[in-house]
């Protein structure tokens, strides 16, 4: 009969994390200089497994403890939760409160016009059962997204 560890290895290995599904204000194109709200619309919560043998089962429990941001220009935002979507009605120049950045160069450049963007949830793993509980290394969840950044161009008409 397995040990109640060989059965949270089974347990563990039978998660399936979800892929974060990443979300941005602005909507469409980032402009240069404005913050960029970040967030993730799904892919953010507990996931459970149980593994089990006649009399004794153990679950494992993985629960996202951060998510790093690869914003594609070469800076990295680290944020402790899913991050505050943008509501209608918010201040259109203010930062996230939680988790955001600023682009300080167009994506124009880029291979596509755009940044590469990836979300790398960080997931701690527990498992307990059968009188016992323990810990696994921790996981990660990757989504991807390509960001446009476009420069606002301000427009001089002369006043006429």
């Amino acid at each position: 009969m397995p040990s109640p560890a060989e059965l949270a290895t089974m347990a563990r290995k039978q998660l399936r994390l979800p892929t974060p599904a990443i979300a941005a204000n602005p909507a469409g194109d980032q402009l240069v200089n404005l913050p960029t709200w970040l967030w993730l619309s799904s892919g953010w919560g507990p996931v459970s497994a149980t593994a089990s043998v006649p009399g004794v089962s153990v679950t494992a429990v993985a629960t996202p403890t951060s998510v790093t941001w690869s914003m594609g220009d070469d800076s990295t935002v680290t944020c402790t939760g899913a991050g505050t979507p943008f509501r209608p009605g918010t201040d259109p120049i203010a930062s996230s409160p939680d988790c955001g950045h600023t682009y300080r160069m167009s994506s124009a450049s880029q291979m596509g016009q755009a940044f590469p963007v990836t979300a790398t949830v960080h997931w701690t793993v527990a498992w307990s059962g059968a009188g016992q509980s323990g810990t696994f290394p921790d996981m990660t969840a990757t989504g991807n997204a390509a960001f446009r950044v476009a420069e606002a161009q301000a427009l001089n008409n002369g006043g006429g």
